[in-house]
């Protein structure tokens, strides 16, 4: 028996405060671990899971996303999606984050903190005339999407990106690469929280320009201490957050989630 027939009415309509991807990957990758989908089941088609959960196709692409790079299932081409043989899977932090938004960007953050920190600092001591010029522009580029009115998550992303490609360092560039989904999700609600006060987006913006400046000055400590700092200001920034922005942001990625 398929998995799709397995599991033909088995799922239920999703809703709550938590992300729907979130929820749709949990219960799929339950599903795996339990058994109840085995090795070389077929999950059921995008239209069924839409139609079962109540989610968009969207959500369900992200869910089944994440269980591909959990390792716990894959496409092939013009078949379907398959549940792959058990073994040491890799670290699912979507899944090992909590489920609240304020508690998951907290540990985002604390997260990214020695990560950042040493790829500043390496950096300073690595990074080419081309490497700064990547940055440089990566940087202005923040400035021109909140100017256009966007959020500049995207561009923020891509400036601390562009710190660890500097670095030459495969494995940090392979897992902030690794990280990305999950940190986007933190940069963007901390972006959204700045972009309340505009006192908040201008020291944002500052801190970002230290980090740079001591990288371009070589001065690796310097460039270390900047990113951690501007790392536990966003904390604290967060921290000041009232309970009903953390309400909002929760509605928000829902509404996000669902959208087609």
């Amino acid at each position: 028996m398929s998995g799709a027939d397995k599991l033909k009415t088995m799922f239920s309509k999703v809703s709550g405060p938590v992300r729907l991807a979130d929820r749709v990957a949990s219960i799929l990758s339950e599903e795996i671990e339990s058994g109840r989908l085995a090795e070389g089941d077929k999950l059921p088609t995008e239209v069924e899971l839409v139609k079962q959960l109540g989610v968009s196709r969207t959500v369900v692409r992200e869910a089944v996303s994440r269980l591909r790079n959990a390792g716990l299932v894959e496409a092939r081409q013009g078949l379907g999606v398959f549940v792959m043989p058990r073994r040491t899977r890799p670290l699912d932090l979507e899944a090992e984050t909590a489920e609240d938004t304020k508690s998951k960007v907290r540990q985002i953050v604390e997260v990214r903190r020695p990560i950042e920190g040493e790829a500043a600092y390496l950096a300073a001591t690595r990074a080419t005339p081309a490497d700064l010029v990547r940055m440089r522009q990566a940087l202005e580029a923040i400035d021109v999407a909140v100017a256009a009115g966007g959020d500049g998550v995207d561009e923020d992303l891509a400036f601390h990106r562009s710190i660890a490609e500097s670095t030459g360092n495969a494995v940090m560039l392979s897992t902030l690469r690794y990280l990305g989904e999950v940190l986007r999700g933190g940069i963007r609600v901390t972006r959204v929280n700045e972009a309340r006060r505009g006192d908040f987006l201008e020291a944002v913006r500052q801190e970002h320009h230290a980090i740079l400046a001591a990288i371009e000055a070589r001065h690796a400590e310097a460039a270390r201490d900047a990113a951690l700092l501007h790392l536990r200001h966003a904390a604290s920034r967060l921290q000041d957050a009232d309970d009903g922005f953390w309400t909002e942001t929760e509605n928000l990625e829902v509404d996000l989630d669902a959208a087609p």
